[in-house]
């Protein structure tokens, strides 16, 4: 604020209900915990601006955490940790019918038998993700662990307090 001129009225953002307001409390949350302070990300809140218009239009819940997932990745992209999804560590295609798991700082490593330890992820659902088309509910619960997994990272660690509320809230 020490620094603010001048301020025009763009008008309200409409009300979010439901599972649509944990769903911006998520998106503030990831905002405020993984943007630097006072660092202008123009193309990114005008994204936001659009989520949040999307939320309270109250699309399905399918639609909903396609619409986080993109998100989550224009975020990734925007911070610098753009995620590589049409090839693997190695610079090998990735193959859909092959499985995967991700590595920080590679990227996707192929797995040749399964590994109880890794995250396995799908490589249709890594060229899924590339091509944000999460209409495979197969794709979109892998692509959801995937960037549950990074946001993790990149918070260091933190939990976000609307996971916690959510998972409260599912508790009988």
């Amino acid at each position: 604020m020490p620094t603010l001129i001048r301020a025009e009225w763009q008008g309200g953002q409409p009300l979010l209900a439901g599972e649509a307001l944990f769903c911006g409390f998520y998106l503030n949350e990831l905002l405020m915990n993984l943007l630097p302070r006072e660092d202008a990300h123009a193309k990114l809140f005008a994204q936001y601006a659009q989520m949040l218009a999307r939320l309270a239009d109250d699309t399905g819940a399918g639609e909903r955490e396609a619409d986080l997932r993109r998100f989550e990745k224009a975020l990734l992209h925007e911070l610098g940790y753009g995620l590589t999804l049409h090839h693997d560590c190695s610079g090998k295609e990735i193959i859909p019918a092959a499985h995967y798991t991700y590595r920080m700082e590679q990227g996707p490593v192929r797995l040749e038998h399964a590994d109880a330890a890794a995250q396995v992820i799908s490589g249709k659902t890594l060229l899924d993700l590339a091509a944000e088309d999460f209409s495979d509910p197969r794709s979109r619960s892998e692509a959801k662990q995937l960037m549950r997994m990074l946001m993790a990272y990149y918070l260091g660690g933190r939990e976000l307090e609307t996971r916690k509320i959510f998972k409260e809230l599912q508790e009988p």
